[in-house]
């Protein structure tokens, strides 16, 4: 019995040590060698300790990190259900092409029923950051099929076809969008932006002017209204809403510039030649 004793004290003792080297690893962003000694620490640990959770977790990171998502499931599926964790689980299902594991796994990271349209939503918004852009459009008008007038749903399909270029698409999506919530100032902003890269002016600027009403703490439509007033010939109105912008973003290029060329327009030169120079650093 004593041999059998000692034996397994040893065992547990190396498993201990190399859970520690493999925390030690992965804290070294050493990910290959990290995987090797964590799961041959886990082999030896409980279950239900916490050495074996962080060893399923780190597992499961250090194959998220490596690229090689889908072979982080099986471990991050043995790991506690933390943010992070189910983060990685949402976009590793998807790359394993397990779309509704994502959904799931993207409601229980915020706390939605994974049937409902939020998990679409929320799915269809997190799959945008990582530009899986046409995956994202089919998860929001699954949120849009269960729950035709969900906020937020036609902002994100207009935000998809404006990246693409389609302003006239982005244009509709964002009317139905305001039609749901016209208290939404991003809408009206984006509204008037669309317009203003279609050259409309006088459509861009009654919409700009309705985001600044519902959020004057947001310097995009004073710097998109200081351009369309300067594009009209009203440089006293393009100067009043550049300024305004540069109240609230001082260090922004695309105000400081354009207030320059305004007040060049104005023959105002020294004004000019100072706020030009002034964007030629911020550009640095």
């Amino acid at each position: 019995m004593l041999p059998l004793v000692c034996a397994l004290l040893f065992w547990f003792g190396a498993a201990d040590a190399a859970h520690r080297h493999g925390v030690e690893l992965y804290n070294q962003h050493k990910y290959n060698e990290a995987i090797a000694a964590l799961e041959q620490s886990s082999k030896a640990e409980a279950p239900d300790s916490a050495e074996y959770r962080e060893s399923m977790l780190m597992i499961g990171q250090s194959y998220f990190m490596l690229s090689q998502a889908p072979k982080a499931i099986p471990w991050l599926e043995k790991a506690p259900s933390t943010n992070e964790r189910n983060y990685m689980l949402g976009y590793a299902r998807l790359q394993a092409g397990d779309e509704a594991g994502s959904v799931r796994a993207f409601a229980e990271l915020f706390g939605v029923n994974p049937e409902s349209a939020a998990a679409h939503l929320l799915t269809g918004q997190m799959l945008i950051k990582k530009e899986f852009t046409e995956r994202a459009v089919d998860e929001v008008n699954r949120a849009l099929a269960i729950d035709p007038k969900i906020p937020q749903a036609h902002f994100l399909l207009a935000e998809m076809a404006i990246f693409r270029g389609r302003l006239d698409e982005g244009i509709g999506e964002l009317r139905k969008e305001l039609a749901v919530d016209p208290n939404y100032y991003m809408a009206w902003y984006r509204l008037g932006d669309a317009y203003a890269r279609q050259e409309h002016w006088d459509l861009a600027i009654p919409n700009l002017q309705r985001a600044i009403w519902l959020n004057q703490n947001f310097s995009g439509p004073f710097i998109l209204l200081g351009k369309c007033y300067f594009k009209t010939g009203d440089y006293s109105n393009a100067e009043k809403f550049l300024r305004s912008a540069l109240a609230l973003d001082p260090r922004n290029y695309s105000a400081t510039y354009l207030l320059g060329r305004t007040l060049f327009a104005m023959g105002r030169t020294e004004e000019a030649k100072t706020m030009m120079e002034r964007s030629r650093t911020l550009q640095q």
